[in-house]
């Protein structure tokens, strides 16, 4: 097990993703630029009342956002990580191990869940975002749900991480934090310190967004199929 978790959060696999001077500066303005933009319209997505006919629109045009900011600010990686002997040699791209990690965490965060129900003011946070789910289309709901956790790994631990020339995992943490801070949810914004981080930790041993975009979205599905059973909001 040790093991296992230091090859995926730890381990740093050797890459060359050096750029430019001028690169690196355009990148970080317009990081930034959609950063401000993309937290303006998570904010106002999730103060809709549930069931509002702009719920989808709003979601998907956050997750437009933070796609198309992603590759206007300049490559992205896949990464890859340590593993034993296989035929990609010593390093392979991380696939199994991400969704694993997805699974782990969406485990801890249910068995916290237990535990948040029985604090009203808590237990009233978690319900709000939920009430969007149960008012949403099943499949729909979990589309939009892959669709802006694909989205949210392609610009922090891609675009953004890539901008950060110093602690790239904390600063791209705090940020991630700071723009779901903007939903004014104090629960959604302690799953995003967390999450962060780990995905964070991914992004810096992998050197790409594969293992964070993989372990985010196994996490996020995990939590919307698992959290109304525990909350009894009804089924997503």
């Amino acid at each position: 097990m040790r093991t296992w978790l230091r090859r995926s959060l730890w381990d740093k696999v050797p890459r060359d993703h050096r750029e430019t001077e001028e690169g690196l500066r355009r990148r970080q303005w317009v990081t930034l630029a959609v950063l401000l933009v993309g937290a303006t319209v998570l904010g106002l997505s999730l103060r809709l009342e549930p069931g509002s006919d702009w719920f989808y629109p709003a979601t998907l045009a956050l997750a437009l956002v933070w796609v198309v900011g992603s590759f206007a600010s300049g490559p992205l990686h896949l990464g890859r990580i340590m593993h034993p002997e296989g035929p990609e040699g010593p390093h392979g791209r991380p696939v199994v191990t991400p969704i694993v990690l997805g699974l782990v965490l969406a485990g801890v965060f249910v068995l916290g869940g237990l535990v948040v129900r029985e604090i009203p003011a808590l237990d009233s946070q978690v319900r709000f975002v939920l009430e969007h789910a149960d008012q949403g289309v099943g499949p729909l709901i979990i589309l939009v749900t892959l669709v802006n956790g694909v989205a949210e790994e392609l610009f922090f631990r891609g675009a953004a991480y890539a901008a950060s020339t110093r602690h790239p995992v904390t600063v791209t943490t705090v940020a991630y934090t700071l723009a779901t801070l903007a939903t004014g949810n104090v629960m959604l914004t302690f799953a995003a310190v967390v999450v962060g981080l780990v995905v964070g930790l991914e992004r810096r041993a992998s050197g790409g967004i594969l293992a964070p975009l993989l372990t985010h979205v196994t996490w996020s599905t995990a939590m919307l199929l698992a959290l109304p059973a525990v909350f009894g909001t009804g089924p997503v």
